[in-house]
């Protein structure tokens, strides 16, 4: 169990690679009949996760999309998922950018050097 900034930003780069896996099957398989879109509920998890007082324990939870098929019983609506992909892009690098601080100012904090 990791708790704090470093456990949140830990936390947050495992969701956001849960919705970018779910876009990724959502976008191969927009064109299969019968294919049920998945979300990701990575903001109600990361809610869950803050109020434990900082500790990443949630897990993230994945559903079947509500969104209403087209004929042929697909649910993928391929604008949405591609920018939800951007978006959860840009997410990742900022994420990733924290938490890569957050281990440069402990790594100076205990002697190490800055690079």
């Amino acid at each position: 169990m990791t708790s704090g900034i470093i456990g949140i930003l830990q936390f947050s780069i495992d969701a956001i690679t849960a919705q970018q896996n779910a876009q990724a099957d959502n976008l191969a398989n927009q064109a299969t009949p019968g294919y049920r879109a998945t979300e990701v509920s990575f903001e109600q998890s990361l809610q869950q996760a803050l109020a434990a007082h900082g500790t990443a324990d949630a897990q993230v939870t994945s559903a079947p999309s509500t969104a209403p098929p087209a004929s042929n019983g697909n649910n993928v609506n391929l604008a949405a998922e591609l920018v939800a992909a951007e978006q959860d892009a840009l997410h990742y690098q900022s994420v990733s950018q924290a938490l890569t601080d957050q281990l440069r100012l402990i790594q100076g904090a205990a002697g190490g050097s800055f690079q």
